[in-house]
């Protein structure tokens, strides 16, 4: 049965996950909460994605749901063996579940999500029951992420203490 191995910070996870906040940058800038993903095989990017549930009225529309997709479409197959996907947030279970049917080999997070995260926070899954192996790693570019979130949050509050709306 599968299993969840946390793994160390390889080479690269610095440089991808770079990439991967500017994604999330991006969808700051939209107004929506920053994460930001990518999807890597052979060292090359072959998925993008940003959070858009707002702007795409679509629940599902999360950073990592998008760059699972658009590196499904790249590559024509919806299985990705051999791929790291970048995450500047832990995934929720929903995103986690599309990681695991997607066969991601491996998932790098920045920071980690206390309250929905599925991998090492509160709503952790137990790996014993799927068919599929998922390494991980995380912390790589986590106070730069952790920040991009916290002024996010911070903004969006003091919008809804002054009453002001950017609608």
């Amino acid at each position: 049965m599968g299993e969840i191995v946390e793994v160390p910070v390889e080479e690269l996870d610095e440089k991808w996950m770079s990439f991967a906040l500017t994604q999330a940058q991006t969808a700051a800038q939209a107004d929506e909460v920053p994460v930001g993903a990518l999807v890597v095989l052979d060292n090359q990017v072959v998925g993008l994605g940003r959070n858009c549930p707002i702007e795409c009225s679509d629940p599902t529309g999360h950073a990592e749901i998008q760059a699972i997709r658009n590196a499904c479409q790249h590559q024509q197959n919806y299985r990705l063996p051999g791929a790291t996907l970048y995450i500047t947030l832990e995934p929720c279970t929903m995103c986690l579940g599309a990681i695991i049917h997607s066969r991601i080999e491996r998932i790098v997070f920045a920071a980690t999500e206390p309250r929905a995260g599925a991998v090492v926070s509160a709503a952790a899954l137990n790996f014993s029951a799927f068919n599929h192996s998922l390494k991980w790693t995380k912390g790589v570019l986590e106070d730069e992420s952790a920040q991009m979130l916290k002024a996010f949050f911070r903004a969006r509050r003091k919008i809804k203490q002054t009453g002001a709306s950017n609608e």
